[in-house]
């Protein structure tokens, strides 16, 4: 099944993601956590570090892919069951590279979610709805938010389940008629 995962933050998208990893594993096979954040600061390792305490003892494989999503097939079973988090930092990294920004970085994601998602039969994509601020930004800002905003869209779709997360409740938009039962059972 794959699962897209979307909400504020600090909504419990994470907590939601691992909890489900772990419930619909199949058996006897890997567990990967694919962490897409390359930090830049003090707050962002601190972040890494409360996630990686939050997963401990769960089993996860942590595979650190801040670009080049696709290359994750290089380096894992894709029979697997996977764990991205998040989209919103993958497309950060792509379009903020060393010295310059790509405003429609969110292609090149895009080409490799389409490799990674074709290849892996059991994946739960979490990323940040950044979207409902009435503030106007500058155009890179705005760029960037586009450029999620088109990976939302493609997620969704090509999702089996689209959950939002929102102050620790979660709406399922898409899904199968028992997978309300399953996000139930991890809660």
């Amino acid at each position: 099944m794959k699962i897209f995962i979307t909400g504020g933050c600090k909504t419990g998208k994470s907590t939601l993601a691992q909890k489900l990893s772990v419930k619909m594993r199949p058996d006897g096979r890997p567990l990967y956590y694919i962490a897409t954040m390359a930090p830049v600061d003090g707050e962002d390792q601190d972040r890494i570090k409360r996630h990686r305490e939050e997963r401990a003892g769960l089993g996860f494989h942590t595979v650190e892919m801040p670009r080049n999503i696709a290359a994750v097939l290089n380096v894992c079973d894709s029979a697997g069951m996977f764990l991205l988090d998040s989209v919103t930092a993958l497309l950060a990294n792509e379009m903020f590279a060393v010295g310059s920004v790509i405003p429609d970085a969110y292609i090149k994601v895009i080409r490799g979610m389409d490799k990674l998602l074709a290849a892996v039969d059991n994946i739960i994509v979490v990323s940040d709805y950044i979207f409902s601020d009435a503030s106007i930004y500058d155009n890179i800002t705005e760029s960037y938010r586009l450029g999620l905003a088109r990976l939302h869209t493609y997620l969704a779709k090509y999702s089996d389940a689209v959950v939002e997360s929102c102050y620790g409740n979660f709406i399922i938009h898409k899904g199968p008629a028992d997978f309300r039962e399953v996000v139930n059972a991890v809660l």
